[in-house]
């Protein structure tokens, strides 16, 4: 059994790595990097192994030079992203939001600080193996909280690779960040997390074994989905 499981491994460390480059609304799929700010991997697919790191948040390529422009939705509507190569690992996906300050827009915005909150996670399912239902996505959308206040808004893709996550450091981030202007909805707002700063190398839904023995439960990192 543990032959098999390490030739399942390896197999799933030989697919290749994906990327969100292009935001979906309306049934419009845009151009790469258009609304999206243009990842550091938007070349290698590349993963981030290190949830310390700066890049955990948005993966620049160029933090405040990134060239996307905003795009308008409406609170409650569906908001997605097009997934060059499809999702092809297994482990959760998840969206976060983080609203501009008065004064900055989505393209002046950085994201510092605990601004971060989560408006969606998947899970997976359980049985003679694990299954996520984001394996093989080559779209993913969210919809956003129909509650939210008006003003500018990062809207962060998130997926984790769990295929290498069994030893510490293994987990592989994959993510993005659209610039958003959202107006139609009501007034709330929320507290969040920073980036980096939410998780660490150790926390269950990042330091999981995910083949063998086969698991039975799973922790999503991070904080729980806020609700209106």
């Amino acid at each position: 059994m543990m032959k098999t499981v390490a030739i399942i491994a390896l197999m799933g460390a030989a697919q290749a790595h994906y990327t969100f480059p292009g935001l979906v609304y309306n049934s419009v799929t845009e151009s790469d990097w258009s609304y999206v700010r243009k990842t550091t991997n938007f070349n290698s697919h590349s993963p981030v192994t290190d949830v310390q790191s700066s890049q955990i948040r948005c993966y620049e390529l160029e933090p405040g030079s990134n060239g996307a422009t905003t795009m308008a939705v409406n609170a409650g509507d569906k908001v997605g992203f097009r997934v060059d190569g499809g999702i092809q690992h297994p482990g959760p996906l998840a969206f976060y939001m983080a609203k501009a300050p008065d004064g900055q827009t989505a393209e002046t915005f950085t994201g510092d600080g605990a601004v971060w909150f989560k408006i969606y996670q998947d899970g997976p399912t359980f049985g003679e193996e694990i299954t996520w239902p984001s394996s093989g996505l080559k779209e993913v959308s969210v919809e956003i909280p129909s509650c939210l206040a008006e003003g500018y808004y990062l809207l962060r893709v998130e997926h984790i690779a769990l295929h290498s996550a069994g030893s510490e450091g293994g987990a592989q981030f994959y993510q993005g960040c659209a610039q958003l202007h959202v107006s139609g909805g009501g007034s709330k707002t929320f507290s969040g997390v920073a980036l980096p700063g939410a998780y660490k190398a150790t926390d269950p839904g990042i330091l999981f074994q995910l083949y063998w023995p086969v698991p039975t439960s799973y922790t999503n990192p991070g904080p729980a989905v806020v609700t209106c």
